[in-house]
């Protein structure tokens, strides 16, 4: 099998890929992330995770995985905040309401000149913490490298009740959709990863049966 490329040093998106339970190196893309006029949440994402997957294929062998995210509230796009005072902005906006959040994938082998692609949407309902809660999570930074502002995986601030979707796609790295992708570079790796990713992410997921088309 091919060596595997993670063209992301997001810690969460590190954490999840290990679930697969393959090899992987760690090769962060440096690309232009503006919007283009006009461009969709989902076109806007796609289009990330290709050109971070193709600028690392330039130089590596072998597969490499490729992601971005992004909050969408409304017809407002949320990426990470510029500073403290931003992040509370974007949490005071979010504070109590459902959003959207788009998470897309691209893996590209150019040896074999083949690519794959997809986006996961995911409906976000967030709770209605507090002005405190909000300062005291601001406070603590962990806001500050997150789209949106919040990690659904913080465990003191919990700022998501009564998800839905792909816990993983918010953490930035929908694991069953990475599957079906690797799947068809011939990589199988959907034996147990399912019950791998809701015990490491402590949630019983009720999307992964349609996603990966399991019994």
């Amino acid at each position: 099998m091919c060596e595997l490329i993670l063209a992301s040093n997001s810690p969460r998106r590190i954490e999840l890929l290990g679930l697969i339970g393959l090899p992987f190196t760690v090769n962060p893309a440096d690309i232009d992330e503006g919007l283009g006029i006009g461009e969709t949440p989902q076109a806007y994402v796609r289009r990330l995770a290709l050109a971070k997957a193709h600028n690392i294929a330039q130089n590596q062998p072998g597969l490499v995985i490729a992601a971005d995210t992004i909050v969408v509230d409304g017809e407002t796009l949320l990426g990470k905040p510029a500073n403290p005072a931003d992040a509370r902005r974007m949490l005071q906006q979010l504070r109590g309401r459902d959003h959207q959040v788009f998470t897309a994938i691209a893996i590209l082998a150019p040896h074999r000149l083949q690519s794959f692609s997809a986006v996961c949407v995911t409906d976000v309902p967030m709770r209605a913490y507090t002005d405190a809660e909000i300062d005291a999570y601001v406070s603590t930074g962990d806001p500050l490298d997150k789209a949106g502002a919040y990690g659904i995986q913080n465990v003191a601030f919990h700022p998501v009740e009564g998800l839905q979707g792909c816990f993983a796609s918010v953490m930035g790295l929908p694991l069953c959709h990475l599957a079906v992708g690797l799947g068809t570079f011939g990589v199988d790796v959907t034996r147990g990863l399912p019950t791998r990713c809701q015990a490491y992410l402590n949630y019983r997921c009720p999307v992964y049966r349609a996603i990966l088309n399991s019994p």
